[in-house]
């Protein structure tokens, strides 16, 4: 004896397939996306991690160098002396 009729089998196939239908649909337009998504990133040329790493590390000896190149700059430059100031004038009144 049967204990489900024809109809509701049919139906349970039926929904079973429709839920797998939107399952795939749903997956497809995620790899759309993400494709999309990957396609974007590239036309936009970001650099990596690595190179970025890179970068960075090189920048920081870069700027060590340059804080140690202008202590040396200032320790050579001679103290300058004030500039004596310009006695001021009195402006001629006009007539």
């Amino acid at each position: 004896m049967q204990s489900k009729s024809r109809p509701l089998d049919e139906l349970s196939n039926l929904l079973t397939n429709a839920v797998g239908a939107v399952k795939g649909v749903g997956d497809e337009a995620k790899a759309v996306a993400r494709s999309q998504a990957e396609k974007i990133i590239a036309d936009l040329d970001l650099v990596g991690r690595d190179e970025f790493e890179v970068l960075k590390a090189r920048l920081e000896v870069l700027a060590d160098e340059n804080a140690t190149l202008r202590a040396e700059l200032n320790g050579m430059k001679p103290k300058a002396a004030p500039k004596p100031k310009k006695p001021r004038t009195k402006a001629k009144p006009k007539t």
